[in-house]
């Protein structure tokens, strides 16, 4: 793998850059890697949902009054993934959704989630704090395979740090006219930063059918302009991650999309479409 940092940018809020982080994550498992999602949206915590049980401390401690402390004391196994318990936790954890067992899983994947006060997310949210987050980031891409970042559109200081310090950055924006604009004003933003984006990936929405100004229709393409459109799933945190045993049009979208946006080439197979498959899709 030639990129082992990539930073999942939204380009709107609601993009669904959590949940794309780690799907993504789970599926370089399922292909062997040990992977990181590390949590740069402060604001929204999105990724403490995917977390089960008590979570102390979190990356925000580790950035203000922790400082000390490994990475490894704020990294927890996504919910659905690893079974068991966390060492020293006590914390239970759940198996793959579709009843699969989550052992199947060659590599592993953890979330370095931010669960905070008001607080101490303010003190989180400083520049020199950004700079110790860029710090965070390279010592989880010695520890893991690879490193996910979730951040939020480029607008505070662990955003564009998350942006500027990774290998690569891609965007993540709804699969409308909208998330297009959207992408264009974030790519702007992250320029005037001293960084770029790599991949852009359009997450289509339940519910919403049709096609927006690149073309494609989901099923993982990759459209001309360089878009790999993710297909609607659950939207419910408990639904995640279905690229962990998934062969649908999902799973394979989201293995297309990591392949993109790391720029590298995975293992895993996905059985071969039948004609009635094919006619449908």
């Amino acid at each position: 793998m030639q990129a082992t940092t990539l930073a999942l940018v939204g380009a709107t809020g609601g993009a669904g850059t959590t949940r794309t982080a780690v799907e993504l994550a789970a599926m370089g498992a399922r292909d062997g890697d040990d992977i990181a999602v590390v949590d740069a949206a402060f604001t929204t915590q999105g990724l403490s949902e995917y977390v089960s049980g008590r979570i102390d401390p979190d990356l925000t401690a580790l950035l203000t009054d922790d400082t000390d402390a490994p990475l490894s004391a704020a990294a927890y196994p996504v919910a659905g993934t690893r079974d068991g318990a966390r060492s020293g936790s006590g914390v239970e954890r759940g198996g793959i959704g579709d009843g699969s067992d989550p052992a199947t899983l060659p590599g592993r994947v953890d979330a370095v989630p931010a669960r905070a006060p008001f607080e101490r997310v303010a003190r989180a949210k400083t520049a020199e704090a950004a700079r110790k987050l860029e710090q965070r980031i390279d010592e989880a891409a010695t520890t893991y395979d690879a490193v996910i970042v979730d951040a939020a559109p480029a607008g505070s200081n662990e955003a564009v740090a998350a942006a500027t310090s990774a290998d690569r950055a891609a965007a993540v924006r709804p699969a409308t006219a909208h998330g297009s604009d959207a992408t264009q004003r974030l790519r702007g933003r992250i320029a005037d930063v001293g960084g770029s984006l790599d991949a852009t990936l359009a997450v289509e929405r339940p519910g919403a059918g049709g096609i927006d100004g690149d073309g494609g229709t989901g099923d993982g393409e990759r459209t001309g302009s360089g878009v790999v459109r993710v297909p609607a799933t659950d939207p419910e945190v408990g639904a995640a991650p279905t690229a962990a045993a998934g062969d649908d049009a999902y799973a394979r979208s989201i293995a297309t999309a990591y392949e993109t946006a790391f720029d590298a080439s995975l293992g895993v197979e996905f059985p071969e479409k039948g004609l009635i498959d094919r006619i449908r899709s």
